[in-house]
């Protein structure tokens, strides 16, 4: 029992004035389980703000629902106590076979790679996989939703198979320990296995062989996967990588799928306090929210979001160069895809190379090219001197703040166009209204390239096409996602992250005096 003091404070398990801890007593008994709420209850967050329960989310939650409140909008968040459930098992589940990973070695590890590549490529199995997608494309089709990355193509497969035999392949991530030597005794720096990934991502198939690659560093993961691909999702674990952990001798509960298509299920997942790393990818809005809930929860994320590159072109670009450029950005729309491009005003043609290069990606692509001009001046450029030819689709934007929009689209390339007086205003712009993720700057001035290097908040930076940036294509490494620095310059890594690059640091002292005193 505590001892009582003044005003109903009571203290508790102190012996000395460094550890005690004071509670109040009348807060410790107001303490309750949430088991209701009431149309237009406030609900404070953010220190001093409140916000009111709809009469929606009042209807809907029930004894067991759990209720996160986002501190930094007010955001409510209700999380059906099935849906938590599912989700605190499968971290559970990961969480006893981290522990049982340490016993492994890596001729397991490669195995399982071998062997889930192996279930991919045979034909019988593949089918079955394929019928459960063919199901989920159609219904998604059926909802009008975009199915381009949801449909699982032989060259999705094929990359699938890929990214499994790299996984294979890949030295052992353990290195040489760094080692500090004292007089009789030492310290050494080991890298160390970091826990249970929690991985939320759209609707991508491929994902699966990226992030089992938390495995080959003794992590294990958990999986949320968007509803539209939850059937193809079922069908790869089934049918290819249960089987893989099976006959690899690994613990079944190294690679977790939260089988549930509710939204809530990823903030059930980022809010399990057995997470050691949180990593989400999708649109820019989702991803944020998901991040929310992970830090407020205490749980370090990597979010993969905003994409959308920039292009800066150079008074010195040469344009037939320039012009393969933007078609090679232009070949299909992912997080890469080329989004904006600065051009001098005074350099028609340039402006003429960069389009030339669109409509040749439009064309290769059997679409029309539905181009952005940003500002009433290079509207009016536009205007005059290229939609006559009716190449592409003219769409005017008045305030610069249409360069933030990162442009979704399947079958025809669209992009903005901004005409600058300069590189530096350009770097600028992007510096002021990308997400600061992908710059490209074109130019045979390596001063005026470095000088936008040094200027620019971009943790890709290329002189040539902006879809370079990929784990596996550029570093040959399958990749868990790209970060961009919308919210900062990340800490202590780089912004592509991969199952190899999830690890912690441990430290080992080795004494041989025992006579040894500090």
């Amino acid at each position: 029992m505590g001892l009582e003091l003044d005003a109903g404070v009571v203290l508790s398990g102190a012996s000395s004035p460094s550890n005690m801890t004071f509670m109040s007593a009348e807060n410790h008994q107001n303490l309750g389980v949430l088991d209701s709420l009431t149309e237009g209850q406030r609900i404070p967050f953010g220190g001093n703000q409140w916000t009111a329960v709809t009469a929606k989310l009042a209807q809907e939650f029930v004894v067991g629902d759990r209720l996160v409140v986002i501190q930094e909008n007010g955001d409510l968040l209700r999380i059906p106590s099935s849906v938590a459930e599912i989700a605190h098992s499968a971290v559970s589940n990961a969480r006893t076979a981290f522990a049982e990973l340490s016993s492994v070695d890596s001729v397991q590890i490669n195995e399982f790679y071998a062997t889930f590549a192996t279930n991919l490529q045979d034909e019988n199995i593949f089918s079955k996989i394929k019928i459960a997608n063919d199901r989920d494309v159609e219904d998604a089709s059926q909802r009008g939703k975009s199915t381009t990355r949801l449909e699982l193509s032989e060259k999705m497969r094929s990359d699938m198979i890929a990214a499994l035999n790299m996984w294979r392949d890949l030295a052992e991530t353990a290195t040489t320990p760094e080692t500090v030597p004292h007089d009789s005794w030492s310290v050494e720096a080991h890298k160390a296995p970091l826990g249970v990934v929690g991985f939320v991502f759209e609707g991508r198939p491929n994902v699966f062989a990226d992030a089992t690659g938390v495995l080959r560093s003794g992590n294990t993961v958990v999986f949320r996967i968007g509803s539209d691909a939850l059937n193809t999702a079922r069908a790869i674990m089934n049918f290819a990588l249960i089987p893989a952990l099976k006959q690899s001798c690994l613990p079944l509960g190294s690679v977790q799928l939260v089988d549930s298509p509710e939204r809530s299920a990823g903030y059930a997942l980022f809010s399990e306090p057995g997470l050691s790393l949180a990593v989400a990818r999708g649109s820019g809005q989702a991803v944020a929210q998901l991040g929310a809930v992970a830090r407020q929860s205490g749980i370090p994320v990597s979010l993969h979001g905003t994409g959308g590159a920039w292009a800066i072109v150079g008074q010195t670009a040469d344009a037939i160069d320039l012009a393969q450029l933007i078609c090679h950005s232009l070949d299909r729309k992912v997080c890469n895809t080329l989004n904006v491009c600065c051009v001098p005003l005074d350099r028609h043609d340039l402006l003429l190379a960069v389009l030339n290069g669109a409509v040749l990606a439009a064309k290769g692509r059997q679409g029309k090219l539905v181009v952005h001009a940003i500002g009433a001046f290079t509207s009016q450029i536009l205007g005059e001197m290229y939609s006559s030819t009716h190449l592409f689709e003219l769409i005017e934007h008045d305030d610069d703040d249409a360069l933030s929009t990162e442009w979704e689209w399947d079958d025809h390339p669209e992009f903005s166009i901004r005409l600058v007086s300069d590189t530096q205003e350009a770097v600028e712009l992007f510096n002021s209204y990308s997400p600061h993720f992908v710059l490209s700057v074109v130019s045979s001035d390596q001063v005026e390239i470095e000088s936008a290097y040094q200027t620019s908040e971009s943790p890709f930076f290329g002189n040539g096409f902006t879809r370079w940036v990929d784990g596996q294509y550029a570093l040959k490494s399958p990749e868990l996602g790209l970060s961009n620095w919308q919210g900062g310059r990340l800490f202590g890594r780089g912004g592509i992250l991969s199952g190899d690059g999830v690890f912690t640091t441990r430290y080992v002292m080795k004494q041989t005096d025992a006579q040894q005193h500090r």
